[in-house]
């Protein structure tokens, strides 16, 4: 933690058309145990805040604590105004200096951890950058390996092994390596940045019925069983591969810390039935700490004063948790 008593974090309020300025400022009437630097355009969060009728003080950022009606914003500037609900490509790169600014400053110990609003993937693909996502881009721009995407809804939490990738491609991912790899990262981090002793994963298989003795797809068990028999034998509570219809029952659940699930909806449609709007992604195997919000931009309805902002004070909590769980595991 930097030296200044309280955890600073980094705000990237994300596509300027969609919420990401509407929950930044709503978040900034809440009281939060930290030092917030909103990485934007003040311009766009004054504007915004217009619309929507929220009174806030902006301030340039300086190392303050965070006080309820201000924010403290470390400038960027827009190419052009952005309309709400109407995304501009041209505004493409001032996205991408924010989360560049968030992360450089995570790397050189400016910030103890950032926090993402949502991108628009489409409209920076569509300014000639490609992109995946924010895991896949903070991992390439921080030098990590294999990042790995936990999805946090209360008590649950799911991992996954591939992330934004289509469905046709996943099976060809599902090797040895790879989830050996994401299970080191996810047990690794489970114990490092959340405390969990012994984590206990459940470890869902690739095909329905895991396979059903391999009727059903041979990547179950030539490939996932293995793995699983694996870290048994190092001693870890690992158990699958389960099929994903019995991994995600209650009583299953009762038993984990965490579920590994093999692709993108294979997982977060539980996470998001269970914690819509109160769910928090976090991005494991990486040198800093981020997270980020469970939802995506929700164009039509920024400016209109019905976007809630429960899943990003989510977000911002659980990065200051683990800020000071890291500053006190030092």
């Amino acid at each position: 933690m930097t030296p200044h008593g309280l955890p600073t974090i980094a705000l990237t309020p994300g596509e300027p058309a969609g919420v990401g300025p509407d929950i930044t400022l709503l978040a900034a009437t809440q009281p939060l145990a930290c030092r917030l630097a909103v990485v934007a355009d003040p311009e766009l969060l004054r504007e915004r805040a217009s619309r929507l009728g929220i009174e806030v003080v902006l301030e340039p950022w300086c190392g303050q604590p965070h006080r309820p009606g201000c924010l403290a914003v470390a400038s960027e500037s827009l190419a052009t105004e952005a309309q709400p609900g109407v995304p501009d490509v041209g505004n493409a790169p001032y996205v991408l200096r924010t989360l560049d600014r968030a992360i450089d400053g995570c790397l050189g110990r400016q910030f103890d951890a950032m926090v993402t609003g949502p991108v628009h993937k489409g409209i920076i693909n569509d300014a000639g950058v490609p992109f995946t996502g924010h895991t896949e881009y903070l991992a390439k721009r921080s030098g990590a390996p294999l990042p790995v995407m936990l999805l946090i809804a209360g008590a649950l939490r799911v991992a996954l092994v591939t992330t934004h990738v289509a469905l046709r491609q996943v099976s060809a991912m599902i090797t040895r390596q790879r989830v050996s790899a994401t299970l080191e990262v996810l047990l690794r981090d489970l114990e490092a940045r959340f405390g969990c002793r012994d984590p206990r994963i459940l470890v869902c298989g690739l095909n329905p019925h895991a396979g059903e003795g391999g009727h059903l797809g041979t990547e179950d068990r030539q490939i996932i069983a293995p793995v699983v028999a694996d870290f048994r034998k190092r001693g870890r509570l690992v158990e699958g591969p389960i099929p994903a219809d019995t991994a995600f029952t209650p009583p299953r659940l009762a038993e984990c810390d965490a579920v590994l699930a093999m692709y993108h909806d294979q997982g977060l449609p539980v996470v998001k039935h269970q914690g819509f709007g109160q769910a928090v992604n976090v991005t494991l195997g990486l040198p800093l700490l981020r997270t980020s919000v469970d939802h995506g931009t929700a164009l039509a309805l920024a400016a209109t004063g019905r976007a809630q902002a429960g899943s990003l004070l989510a977000a911002l909590t659980m990065a200051i948790s683990l800020a000071e769980h890291a500053a006190t595991s030092a």
